[in-house]
């Protein structure tokens, strides 16, 4: 009877660990990206961005961006940052809108100089499928004041 009884609540009919489709739900991202943006001290640069998220619901996510940025006449900008990013609708997926927060590491001359690095960013991430993702954004901060560019990736 003891033995029997334990089976009783194994199992709820419900997975929760699995999507309306019966597939298990992508927690955490990672994408590549370019970016065009203002990380110069009189002109643009162009940028590589590698992003990490792993969503805590389905409306928010936590992670990191590294951007690395050059003007390609002696300016290089690497920006580590942590991100905080809130879907509008609420499903992973979709309008987005994220804080940065991290440092800014200009290296000019042989010289490296930190400064805070603190912005918003807007962007749609826009599903391929279950695995695959590309996502146009805006940001707008400090101290690099624009960049706008997309990144794809893989949701696992």
């Amino acid at each position: 009877m003891l033995i029997s009884g334990l089976y009783v609540f194994a199992q709820d009919g419900k997975n929760e660990s699995a999507n309306h489709n019966g597939q298990g739900v992508k927690k955490a991202a990672v994408g590549l990206g370019a970016e065009f943006n203002m990380n110069s001290r009189y002109n643009f640069a162009g940028g590589v961005v590698l992003g990490f998220d792993f969503n805590l619901s389905r409306a928010f996510a936590v992670g990191f961006t590294v951007t690395g940025s050059s003007n390609f006449s002696g300016i290089a900008v690497i920006e580590p940052a942590a991100l905080f990013r809130w879907y509008v609708f609420g499903n992973s997926a979709g309008l987005f809108v994220q804080a940065d927060a991290g440092a800014y590491l200009i290296l000019e001359d042989g010289e490296l100089t930190p400064l805070f690095l603190g912005g918003l960013r807007g962007g749609f991430r826009l599903p391929l499928g279950s695995t695959f993702f590309i996502e146009p954004y805006g940001r707008v901060g400090y101290p690099f004041v624009f960049g706008v560019g997309a990144s794809a990736g893989i949701r696992f």
